[in-house]
């Protein structure tokens, strides 16, 4: 059809009159992710959000905040229906604890994910981000001729002694009774459920040798760096670096595996860009190898691992000489318990 002059003139005095209905068809929105700040975030911003701004137009708008403050927002957002996030960072017991309020995500539907993805790393309710393990790590100073191997060495005073170190992380209570439950010889396929009486019989005997509970990561390498404690459980994203500085070293042997994961809040803000994210991220093993090698986790994109060179590998939890040895605990027995365990740890860690 010929457009007249007049027809001309009254579509563009239209298009003047109705300027931010354009704009919002043209502008391809925001993507609210709330993550850990710090080192994380940095990391994040270089290899990934920036990209996906610069490959799809959405900004990513990064809120750093703690993982109990996050889900306190996100539960009393649900409530208001004012949802504060469209991704946030869980726990796998998060996933479990918090399924209600979280997206079901379609991954066999995900072109990114089912391309790029470690195999079973995406779920119902979640996709993993980073990959690692809270590991034994200890001072060469203090053993020069070789330090423990095992968490039954952790629990050896006489043949390793010195003060320890230990987390209080306030989230996942149940890192150190499983430790102590394979330190007092419960086989790796008989640890869940756990008995906790049995595991707080063997930490009360480590407990007066304990010279700091550590709070954060960044506590938790001052701690040993500055000679408070000789040995520690520390996220192998710590262990890394300080093994790295030549005066500490680290076993995966009885490491708990630790996974960050991406999940999305229902009712979200930015659902669909919420999504597009996480099939981007899974993308682009070329960006997730120094994102990797900056966080000392593996995170996940199946082609990143084989470019990692032969000296980087043992400091690679999905390594497989690494994988094997990693501690896989019941996320759903702990998440259906863990109101009972924080009561008992904070107990325990206060008398």
């Amino acid at each position: 059809m010929r457009m007249t002059r007049r027809s001309l003139i009254a579509a563009a005095g239209a298009v003047a009159a109705f300027p931010a209905l354009r704009s919002a068809r043209a502008d391809p929105g925001e993507v609210i992710v709330a993550t850990t700040g710090g080192l994380m975030t940095n990391s994040l911003q270089t290899h990934f959000y920036k990209r996906f701004e610069a490959e799809t137009g959405i900004r990513i708008r990064a809120v750093a905040i703690e993982i109990p403050d996050q889900w306190a927002r996100a539960i009393a957002g649900e409530r208001t229906g004012n949802v504060p996030f469209d991704v946030v960072t869980a726990t796998p017991p998060d996933l479990i604890q918090q399924a209600d309020i979280l997206e079901t995500l379609d991954c066999a539907n995900m072109p990114g994910i089912v391309a790029h993805a470690l195999p079973n790393s995406c779920g119902p309710k979640g996709l993993i981000r980073t990959v690692g393990g809270m590991v034994l790590t200890w001072s060469k100073k203090a053993f020069p001729n070789g330090g423990p191997q095992s968490w039954a060495d952790f629990f050896d005073t006489a043949k390793f002694p010195g003060p320890r170190s230990l987390p209080d992380t306030g989230d996942r209570e149940w890192w150190v009774p499983l430790a102590a439950l394979i330190a007092d010889g419960v086989p790796r396929d008989k640890l869940f459920p756990m008995d906790l009486d049995r595991a707080y019989k063997k930490l009360d005997a480590i407990k007066p040798q304990v010279a700091v509970w550590w709070k954060s990561g960044d506590n938790s390498m001052q701690v040993l760096r500055g000679g408070d404690a000789v040995m520690s459980m520390l996220y192998s994203s710590r262990a890394v670096p300080l093994t790295k500085s030549g005066d500490f070293d680290f076993t995966w042997n009885g490491s708990i595996r630790d996974t960050g994961n991406w999940a999305v809040l229902k009712g979200s803000p930015n659902m669909q860009n919420a999504l597009k994210f996480l099939d981007f991220f899974v993308q682009n093993p070329t960006e997730h190898l120094p994102f990797s090698t900056e966080v000392s986790f593996d995170s996940n994109n199946k082609e990143a691992s084989a470019q990692a060179p032969p000296e980087e590998r043992r400091y690679r939890p999905s390594y497989p000489e690494n994988y094997e040895k990693l501690i896989i605990a019941d996320y759903a027995w702990i998440a259906s318990e863990r109101a009972k365990m924080r009561e008992r740890w904070v107990s325990w860690l206060t008398r």
